[in-house]
């Protein structure tokens, strides 16, 4: 039986690849951690749209944080390790490792990454697209 989609009409051709992207989106599992902030700011360099996400980090520092871009995902590690040398009396931090992935659209450039108070912050860019139109010629076999 074949599965039925938004994206199976026939004035949708050429999504099968949205249709991937929604159905890895839907089964990621995130715990939460860390919490994070997706806003729109100000244009810059004449960039269309500008996105910045910044997920609270406190505790970790940039050499333990790895931000990288895998396939199409925008890839946030964060690896912290145990400290032996340390006896706590009670451990209500916990050194713990996490890792959040983002989907980007075709387009999309990272303009950075910045650590500042607890606070990891991305920023995304998707420039303006330029509107294409292309005759197509139509030829006649008579």
């Amino acid at each position: 039986m074949t599965r039925m989609s938004a994206f199976s009409s026939p004035y949708l051709l050429g999504f099968d690849d949205i249709e991937r992207v929604l159905d890895r989106v839907s089964k990621a599992t995130n715990d939460g951690y860390p919490p994070y902030n997706i806003e729109r700011i100000a244009s810059s360099d004449g960039f269309g749209e500008t996105l910045r996400i910044t997920l609270a980090v406190a505790g970790f520092t940039r050499e333990q944080l790895d931000v990288a871009v895998e396939e199409n995902q925008l890839v946030i590690r964060g690896l912290q390790s145990e400290d032996k040398e340390r006896d706590f009396l009670h451990r209500g931090i916990a050194a713990r490792q996490f890792q959040r992935t983002f989907v980007l659209a075709e387009g999309i450039e990272i303009l950075g990454a910045d650590l500042k108070d607890g606070l990891l912050s991305i920023d995304l860019a998707r420039p303006e697209p330029e509107r294409i139109v292309r005759k197509i010629e139509i030829t006649a076999h008579d």
